[in-house]
């Protein structure tokens, strides 16, 4: 996951902590909340410069996409459109973000990735 795509979603999953969303009592619900319960990216416009500002290849993004979905699911379902690969891309990417930390409470969660936010500011 390229580091732009990353601070983009710490900052998702960090608003997501301050709107109360993510809670310790919702925990196994988290990447739901984050990236699967409504739309990361609504308009076609915005998913095609989402992909344009994270130097991310088109046939790059479906391909990512697919191979998730052929392990995960067996097929290849996601409609071939921006909006619907980027969302499904920050699905993919949320998830694996949000299974990199091993934390138990929303508070640990939010100063895990106050940490993070500031290596990357930092570098």
């Amino acid at each position: 996951m390229k580091t732009s795509i990353k601070k983009e979603l710490l900052n998702h999953i960090l608003d997501r902590i301050n709107d109360n969303v993510l809670t310790t009592e919702n925990k196994d619900d988290w990447h739901f909340h984050c990236f699967n319960e409504d739309y990361y990216i609504i308009y076609h416009n915005k998913a095609v410069e989402w992909l344009k500002i994270h130097s991310i290849d088109t046939f790059e993004a479906i391909e990512t996409v697919k191979d998730y979905e052929l392990q995960h699911f067996g097929e290849f379902t996601t409609k071939i459109n921006p909006e619907s690969i980027v969302n499904m891309l920050a699905y993919i990417y949320g998830e694996e973000l949000m299974y990199s930390f091993n934390i138990d409470s929303v508070d640990k969660l939010r100063h895990e990735i106050l940490i993070e936010l500031e290596d990357k500011n930092n570098n």
